[in-house]
């Protein structure tokens, strides 16, 4: 059955928020023109296109430890549960703190980990969260565990000779992390008391390696890259191997990685990073946005435009032979990882957009995040944790994600004749077809409906948020304030977007 959500409102502004119109007795509904969807598959949408990225973050962002419950020894259950929520089909571990992480120091028993020196992020790490306790949660809340490993610190000689020595690791201990994972025999592992192999199949090679010039240069990656793949597949061939394709000194690194290292490797990672504002005099910096919300909305709609376009050029550098992965990527606004901006509903429309732009492209992108995580001070997360106790809640980046992947179909289908002001992506399972649509127009609803080539519609609802204050902030006293609506659809097809609303549109085919 799926998910229904529904906001404690009276009936009329609930009415209101859904986009269903009120007609008078004994009138017939008129149906816009419609939006025209053909429902022949064009391609499988990825089992793991909706990524989340989990990285200790030391005392820039508690993250990791903020979501341990030390009194219990596991998980904070709120955690576990918004995180099944939020439903991610993957679960990344790593990002920059890989450059300088030694696997073995987080498995085993809790009392003999060493902690460890967060040297991006600042202070310490306590290893109380390793391979087990990862893997653990992922599959607590159904997500496929991805292992980002130690690239010989993606090249940066200073990760050699820290006042702690050496932290780089090469592909002899990421093969050996392979056999702890997935070889059912391995001695370590089940010395740890962990009989049952983890199986983990998705594992990235580099991170952010072509970012600045104290990391490896292309030749040099490439290099690494078969050098890993070969030792960590001689362990295990089923294993899934991202290599890192984004653009450097050389520009893209991604075609000379497909056409050296192509054989083994199975996806091409980049980054959506750098999406911040081009203009001098931004609207999109605080509190100048509070005070020209629309100037800042149009802001918003260039950077998601800009967005699209540089992943048509991701694409078109990786080549057909591969699929793309976007292992991290958020919506980059001042101040660095902490504006208020991203916690109002307004950023929105950048999200949705996004999330929009990789569906479309569902072909050849097959991981993808809007957002980092989970913390308790950035504002870039999906999911902020009160600290040191109570509930989880959703930034806009986050609802937009849960709200899209719980109700995505399994194949893309093309769909036409959008009215202005409205982004929309259709996919579908069987005889159900599902539409991601956002109100891209500040200030006004928009009005269509929905058709299908050579079918009708029988029987739909609405999943949609569109709170009345394109303003409204998550919070902490607010945890439920992006919470979903759900309507019937009418026969007609008809609905009405208010401004700003995000929307999942389900209907069955008869």
């Amino acid at each position: 059955m799926r998910r229904r959500e529904f906001l404690a409102a009276p009936a009329a502004a609930a009415l209101q928020a859904t986009g269903a119109v009120p007609q008078a007795p004994g009138t017939v509904p008129q149906a816009p023109e419609a939006v025209l969807i053909d429902p022949a598959p064009r391609f499988e949408v990825s089992p793991w296109l909706y990524m989340q990225f989990m990285e200790p973050l030391g005392v820039t962002d508690s993250s990791v430890e903020a979501a341990w419950d030390y009194d219990q020894d596991d998980w904070r259950k709120s955690f576990v549960t918004a995180t099944r929520d939020l439903g991610p089909q993957v679960l990344r571990w790593g990002g920059l703190y890989s450059r300088y992480y030694r696997w073995r120091e987080s498995v085993g028993p809790a009392a003999q980990r060493p902690w460890m020196r967060n040297y991006v992020w600042g202070g310490k790490e306590t290893n109380r969260v390793g391979t087990c306790e990862f893997v653990d949660l992922c599959r607590r809340v159904g997500a496929e565990p991805l292992m980002c490993v130690n690239f010989e610190g993606d090249g940066e000689a200073r990760y050699r000779n820290t006042k702690e020595g050496d932290r780089t690791a090469g592909a002899q201990e990421a093969a050996e992390w392979v056999s702890y994972a997935n070889d059912p025999a391995d001695r370590l592992r089940r010395s740890h008391g962990v009989a049952e192999p983890l199986g983990i199949q998705l594992w990235q090679l580099g991170n952010e390696t072509s970012y600045g010039n104290a990391t490896f240069s292309k030749d040099q990656s490439i290099a690494k890259t078969i050098e890993f793949a070969r030792a960590m597949r001689a362990r295990d061939k089923s294993v899934q191997l991202i290599g890192w394709g984004d653009r450097g000194r050389e520009g893209y690194w991604a075609p000379d990685l497909v056409a050296r290292a192509g054989e083994w490797i199975d996806l091409v990672a980049f980054h959506m990073m750098g999406q911040s504002p081009q203009r001098k005099d931004t609207a999109l910096r605080a509190p100048r946005y509070q005070r020209e919300p629309e100037q800042a909305w149009a802001e918003l709609l260039e950077l998601a435009t800009r967005q699209e376009r540089r992943l048509g050029e991701m694409i078109d550098a990786t080549g057909p032979r591969k699929g793309v992965a976007i292992t991290e990527g958020h919506l980059s606004l001042p101040p660095h990882n902490a504006s208020p901006l991203l916690l109002e509903w307004m950023s929105a429309v950048y999200h949705a957009r996004s999330l929009n732009a990789y569906l479309r492209r569902g072909d050849r992108v097959k991981i993808a995040t809007i957002a980092d995580f989970e913390g308790n001070r950035w504002t870039v997360n999906a999911m902020l944790i009160q600290v040191p106790g109570g509930a989880c809640y959703l930034t806009p980046a986050g609802a937009v994600a849960r709200l899209f992947r719980h109700h995505t179909g399994t194949h893309g289908v093309s769909l036409g004749n959008l009215p202005e002001g409205l982004d929309a992506v259709a996919t579908r399972t069987g005889n159900r077809v599902f539409v991601h649509a956002v109100n891209t127009a500040y200030g006004r609803a928009v009005e269509t409906s929905f058709a299908v080539k050579g079918a009708k519609l029988q029987g739909g609802c609405v999943y949609q948020i569109a709170p009345q204050d394109l303003r409204a902030m998550a919070a902490a006293d607010a945890p439920d304030v992006f919470a979903v609506v759900e309507a019937a659809l009418p026969p007609t097809g008809a609905w009405r977007f208010p401004a700003g609303a995000v929307a999942a549109v389900e209907f069955d085919l008869a």
